[in-house]
């Protein structure tokens, strides 16, 4: 690092030890837990910074695994009883609890930063939020792709092998698959592509919005299929195969206000859709937004600045214990291996 540069570094690692109320060699040299504080902060700019981890609950919790919160709205509560022939009213906790508990595990979040990047930064006066934005907004997407992409927590996770970070911890889709099995349509038997559910004209589904329909009506609870908030999450593709004519057309004045006031309020099967980035192409899943959740343990946020000049590099060493929850099984369903099949 150039002596500029140095100076604006040391002001940060001086910055990051007086809001976590440890001396700034501790930041250098030991790992230590993130103030309380500071880590709800860090959740409030990244929830800031993405409209989809807005929507979601992001929640602390004191153990590292446990039963789940219970933050969904379950079954009904109201009802009469016969108190004149001796019979009790009794209270109907409406949160759910199904017996399928939370699992933190550690998950690290290390960012190198080379020398001439920095440098080139320290020109700048925002050299500190610059820092902490590149890695608060990348902490962001990766949890993102993992809550979307996860299908276990390995030991030793290969970014190579898994790009999506598929190895790094469990996310909700896979939770779909093993905690609410029969709420997910992945083929279906006798369709007109093995293993796959299709759509189009010849397939199991004449259309998206059939399929989506389809899977709100027959997968979900009477009593959630018309649940505030109900949305459809879908990636790009999905969205093209329905849009994309809308999209691509060319037309006069009046078609583009038409076409425009349609992207602005699109749905598939009568349900608003949701587009997040790394949602898999071939799948959509039905929720409520605030049904999905991802824990975080109190208190056991870690971090380590380390000047690391053999590599010419600062690497910032992050790790939180994090598990992702489906609150409440009953309002979710998902349809996924999904290919269009048209008569030839």
């Amino acid at each position: 690092m150039n002596p500029i540069t140095l100076e604006r570094f040391n002001q940060f690692v001086e910055r990051i030890g007086e809001i976590n109320g440890v001396a700034p060699q501790t930041v250098t040299t030991h790992k230590f837990t993130v103030a309380p504080s500071v880590q709800q902060t860090l959740v409030t700019r990244m929830q800031e910074d993405d409209e989809f981890l807005k929507a979601i609950n992001i929640i602390p919790v004191d153990e590292q695994s446990g039963q789940k919160l219970g933050l969904g709205i379950g079954g009904t509560t109201a009802g009469r009883t016969n108190t004149a022939a001796g019979n009790r009213r009794r209270g109907v906790d409406p949160t759910v609890l199904d017996g399928n508990g939370y699992q933190c595990v550690q998950t690290n979040f290390d960012t190198a930063l080379r020398y001439d990047k920095l440098d080139m930064w320290a020109k700048f006066p925002d050299f500190q939020a610059r820092i902490r934005d590149l890695i608060v907004t990348r902490q962001a997407l990766d949890r993102i792709m993992i809550g979307f992409n996860g299908t276990s927590a390995a030991a030793e996770t290969d970014r190579v092998a898994h790009p999506l970070l598929q190895d790094v911890n469990i996310g909700w889709l896979q939770k779909m698959r093993t905690e609410n099995a029969a709420r997910v349509l992945s083929a279906v038997q006798g369709g007109k592509v093995a293993g796959k559910v299709s759509y189009g004209s010849d397939g199991d589904f004449a259309s998206i919005d059939a399929m989506v329909y389809g899977a709100k009506e027959k997968l979900l609870p009477v009593y959630a299929r018309r649940a505030p908030g109900l949305c459809v999450i879908v990636g790009d593709d999905l969205l093209y195969d329905k849009y994309g004519a809308i999209m691509n057309k060319t037309e006069g004045s009046l078609d583009t206000l038409a076409r425009a006031a349609i992207m602005a309020d699109k749905q598939i099967g009568g349900l608003p859709t949701v587009r997040v980035p790394f949602f898999p192409a071939d799948a959509f899943k039905i929720t409520t937004l605030n049904n999905l959740s991802l824990y975080y343990q109190d208190g056991k946020t870690r971090r380590l600045i380390r000047d690391e000049p053999d590599l010419d590099q600062v690497t910032d060493y992050q790790s939180s214990n994090e598990a992702y929850v489906v609150e409440d099984y009953n309002y979710a369903c998902m349809v996924e291996n999904i290919v269009q099949h048209d008569a030839d």
